[in-house]
């Protein structure tokens, strides 16, 4: 049976990715710093097993990674998903604002990565890390979260070619707005609806659409596919900054 490492695991793209590896007949290591979703999210599911690690941390992240092999026997695949947004104007944002983005949106996918990359030369194994559409593209108040995924996907392109004379694939997924607890806790009705009406397909992705891109890129189908970054966004970064009222 074939070993899945899920960060942001609790809740979530994280969760639905969990959630549709199981259905595909791996066993996941569920990764979360939010002990007592991740308890919750563990106790409904089979063939999980839950580590409560903040990716931003060196040594969690160490220990986090030697449990999961200790437990599960190796990784075949990390899904680097773990982060968090912060969305104000440049001139509002923090140093330490700036600082807790970078260091779960990029210090972790850096972090995990390093640590689970001998379990990974040994399985051949797989990495997704989550980007963001707006890591491809610059809209307002996201001068910390854009630049954290905009590095990401860089990250991805150093890692695929880096770690792929040993088997390695890495790519990412850019999730455009996608219908999370995290998105509508922060898109306001009036940002809803302009979404709707700029995405071509005219709604937000769900949770499992992201699973199904991130799984795949997981998977045997995906053998000869590295150093990419699937914008899995409804058309979003496809339009660019067309004005809907224009379409014909």
């Amino acid at each position: 049976m074939k070993t899945a490492l899920v960060t942001g695991a609790a809740r979530g793209i994280g969760l639905a990715s969990t959630k549709l590896f199981l259905e595909e007949g791996w066993q996941v290591a569920m990764i979360d710093r939010d002990t007592e979703a991740l308890a919750d999210a563990v106790t409904a599911l089979d063939n999980v097993h839950g580590i409560d690690c903040d990716v931003s941390d060196p040594a969690s992240v160490t220990g986090m990674i030697a449990e999961t092999v200790k437990t599960f026997g190796g990784i075949d695949a990390l899904v680097n998903n773990a982060g968090v947004a912060e969305f104000g104007p440049i001139e509002e944002t923090t140093f330490e604002r700036w600082r807790t983005v970078m260091a779960t949106n990029l210090d972790g996918p850096f972090l995990v990565t390093q640590a689970a990359i001998p379990a990974l030369k040994a399985s051949k194994g797989a990495i997704v890390n989550i980007a963001s559409i707006s890591g491809l593209r610059a809209s307002t108040l996201r001068v910390a979260y854009g630049t954290s995924k905009a590095g990401v996907i860089q990250l991805t392109l150093q890692q695929a070619a880096e770690l792929g004379e040993y088997g390695i694939r890495a790519n990412a997924v850019a999730p455009g707005p996608v219908r999370t607890k995290l998105a509508m806790a922060v898109h306001s009705q009036e940002i809803i609806d302009a979404y709707h009406d700029a995405l071509p397909l005219n709604r937000y992705g769900s949770e499992r659409e992201i699973a199904e891109a991130i799984v795949f890129l997981c998977s045997d189908k995906a053998s000869f596919i590295t150093g990419q970054c699937l914008a899995a966004d409804g058309g979003f970064e496809g339009t660019g900054i067309g004005l809907p009222a224009l379409r014909t």
